[in-house]
């Protein structure tokens, strides 16, 4: 899928993000294969998973759906550890994904290679660049390093970043001003629809929801908070 195919697919839409942690309910691959499932028959054109399951997650989503998967892999804790290095984004691409999601940051990679490196290793491998950053500054300069999109995901997890429970509406409309010509992705503590609906109009070209849609713990607690009131 090429870039005009996947701006396509995505302009105005919501991607799902299907994803688990180490010690959840729902960490297995084949469940999050179908996660991923109900979020395409909900309307999702897009999923992105990997996260602590990696390339079996992406290889079972990838597998299960017919909408382009948004591939990552986590190493590590801190830092970078979103796709962390260049080998990392070509295994992603190599394991059925469409576009691979890396750290973006200005932040040094561990690898040591620069994030023009990744982009360049991902386009040859067929696939699209999805930078996750979290400032204005990385956005810019992901995009001059070739990232096809900038995604918002890492607002309020850097030190350079706002902490915030909602989501950077803010970064949005920055990015989307700086670079009108980009495909911002809004992502990143996403939990109302309304929030959803102010992200396009502060001009995302998508946005991403997760936990709200996919993580019935999260949800459960929530409800559960309402009758404590």
């Amino acid at each position: 899928m090429n870039l005009e195919q996947f701006t396509a697919a995505i302009r105005g839409a919501l991607i799902v993000s299907c994803q688990a942690g180490p010690d959840h309910p729902l960490r297995d691959s084949p469940t999050i294969a179908r996660l991923a499932r109900a979020a395409v028959l909900g309307g999702a054109p897009a999923v992105r998973c990997g996260g602590v399951g990696g390339l079996d997650d992406v290889r079972a989503v990838a597998g299960a759906v017919d909408v382009p998967v948004i591939g990552l892999t986590k190493r590590g804790t801190s830092g970078v550890f979103i796709t962390p290095t260049v080998d990392d984004a070509v295994r992603v691409i190599e394991a059925g994904a469409a576009v691979v999601a890396a750290d973006g940051t200005r932040r040094p990679r561990p690898d040591g290679a620069p994030l023009r490196r990744t982009a360049d290793a991902v386009h040859a491998a067929g696939g699209l660049l999805m930078a996750d950053v979290a400032t204005l500054a990385d956005g810019v300069a992901a995009a001059e390093a070739g990232a096809d999109l900038i995604a918002t995901t890492l607002s309020g997890y850097t030190d350079d970043s706002p902490h915030q429970d909602g989501p950077d509406l803010t970064l949005v409309a920055a990015l989307a001003a700086e670079l009108p010509s980009a495909l911002i992705v809004a992502e990143g503590r996403y939990h109302e629809p309304g929030q959803v609906r102010a992200a396009l109009d502060a001009g995302a070209t998508a946005v991403v929801v997760g936990t709200a849609i996919t993580d019935p713990v999260w949800i459960t607690r929530r409800f559960a908070a309402a009758t404590l009131s």
